[in-house]
């Protein structure tokens, strides 16, 4: 077993999984801490070290909200169960679990982007545990990143002292991890030339930013989008990090910096971190990707379904329940003329589909709910036949039974017991069904990372069911509920009506 690795920083020593066929290395530093004048600037290489770096234990977590303090949340209950994490700004580090026993192995590598909206999560929450997907034969990578203002924080002092990097600065940590991975990876036993990214929910959403940074251009080989892709349904509906402006969020950086009292970069890179935490908090403001013309050079989703990304297979879905959107009326007649307005001679149609003639508002309203990431996908699968990129993109919708007295459905987040097989670590009551679905899950995942086609062998010796990438023509998916089944049932009529406006 690889216990022991030479990175180009110096030796780092792991430690037995809870499977010793698997190391872990937890806690290795890929940048340099980003306080004092490395504060709201781009990740800069970490220093080398002399003698052996034990990387026994997650380094701490990005300054963020105390986890755990809510337990009326259902995700302060479910894995940020541990308030007395250790926090720091000095965060960048990464986590590996391999499998290798030496450094010529060539594994498949994944890299994961944890979620949490940009402002706060951690990759050694519970869930993200990389010993499944390592037993499968591959490098599991879980990265750091910087959250909130710490991450994301535009002014104008930032743009002019750096404006080939003026913004983005917790995906930059994404991305120079990536690369260290790239640079690193051999000696773990992987293979340079074989990374997948993945990432759910803002993870997702940072996947989808790399795909389509013009900075990225061979840095990994796939890439999987989970619960991450959104797309616009109705008019006031709310889109994550939808392609706000560098110049927009430089006025909301002034602001805060008059908010810590202070009126240069200079002085505020002399704050403490925990002052500038709890300010963070009070100020109440999200902090999310912007246009810099950089790193970002506009809206991630139009990008990509306008093929200026990353050419490469994308695995992509969402759960049942997440994310439904819907306009924003409280009569009939409002609801009428914003039909017409959105959708003009085609809006009877609409109004027909929402069953507009029965009079009941609540009623028509839930029928014009959309899941605005499955409108996403289906708008993505559409313009990848329409301009015959031919690129795989596999599309899954997760609608398990989730146990438990919170009776919770297919909850945002839930899935990542799945996709990475670790609910023994929930506190939920799982029994063999779950764990059955949680092992193809995860077998699908591990082909996809291998070589872009989830297809292939369960650990039973069976063949998975069999998986069809998404087109035009077969708008169908992997329905993961009791069981994995492709399910070649036709969107709703709807959605369907949905999809073909977007084009008109």
């Amino acid at each position: 077993m690889l216990r022991e690795v030479q990175v180009k920083n110096g030796t780092v020593r792991g430690l037995p999984a809870a499977d010793p066929r698997i190391t872990s290395f937890k806690g290795i530093p890929f940048a340099a801490p980003p306080v004092g004048d490395n504060r709201w600037r781009a990740p800069q290489p970490a220093e080398d070290w002399e003698g052996v770096l034990e990387a026994f234990q997650f380094a701490p977590i990005s300054m963020q909200a105390t986890p755990g303090v809510n337990k009326d949340n259902i995700y302060d209950f479910e894995w940020h169960v541990d308030p007395n994490v250790p926090m720091s700004e000095d965060c960048l580090y990464l986590n590996v679990w391999t499998p290798a026993t030496s450094t010529d192995e060539k594994l498949p590598v994944f890299v994961w982007y944890f979620g949490g909206g940009l402002q706060v999560g951690y990759p050694s929450e519970m869930e993200f545990d990389g010993e499944r997907l390592a037993r499968r034969g591959m490098i599991v990578v879980t990265i750091n990143y910087r959250l909130n203002a710490f991450g994301f924080l535009c002014h104008p002092d930032i743009t002019k002292e750096a404006p080939n990097a003026p913004a983005n600065f917790g995906n930059l940590d994404q991305q120079f991890a990536t690369r260290w991975v790239k640079d690193n990876i051999a000696a773990f036993g992987g293979d340079p030339d074989n990374i997948t990214i993945g990432g759910q929910s803002a993870g997702g959403g940072s996947v989808l930013s790399q795909l389509t940074s013009p900075q990225n251009e061979g840095l990994f080989q796939r890439a999987i989008i989970q619960s991450g892709l959104f797309a616009p349904v109705y008019p006031n509906n709310r889109v994550p990090g939808s392609g706000r402006s560098l110049a927009e969020m430089e006025e909301e950086g002034v602001k805060f910096f008059d908010f810590l009292g202070v009126s240069s970069l200079a002085e505020a890179r002399q704050l403490d971190g925990e002052f500038i935490r709890l300010k963070a908090l009070e100020y109440g403001k999200f902090w999310w990707s912007v246009v810099d013309d950089q790193f970002c050079v506009g809206d991630s989703f139009e990008l990509f379904i306008k093929n200026k990304r990353e050419m490469v297979p994308v695995l992509m879905g969402h759960t049942s329940s997440e994310f439904f959107s819907t306009p924003q009326v409280e009569t009939l007649e409002e609801f009428k003329d914003l039909a017409e307005e959105i959708f003009g001679s085609d809006a009877n149609e609409f109004l027909d589909l929402c069953d507009y003639e029965s009079g009941n508002l609540e009623q028509i309203i839930e029928n014009a709910a959309i899941s605005t990431i499955e409108y996403g996908i289906r708008i993505a699968g559409q313009a990848n036949t329409d301009s015959n990129a031919n690129v795989p993109l596999y599309y899954y919708n997760f609608d398990a039974e989730i146990p438990g007295e919170d009776n919770p459905g297919t909850f945002h987040s839930v899935d990542l017991w799945f996709f990475f097989e670790t609910l023994a670590k929930c506190s939920r009551p799982f029994v063999g069904k779950h764990y059955d679905l949680a092992r193809q899950m995860c077998n699908y995942w591990a082909h996809f990372i291998e070589n872009g086609d989830p297809n292939g062998k369960d650990q039973t010796g069976d063949d998975l069911p069999r998986w069809a990438p998404y087109t035009k023509e077969e708008p169908f998916g992997m329905l993961f509920e009791d069981e994995s089944r492709f399910a070649k049932e036709k969107p709703s009529k709807l959605m369907e009506f949905m999809v073909k406006q977007y084009f008109k």
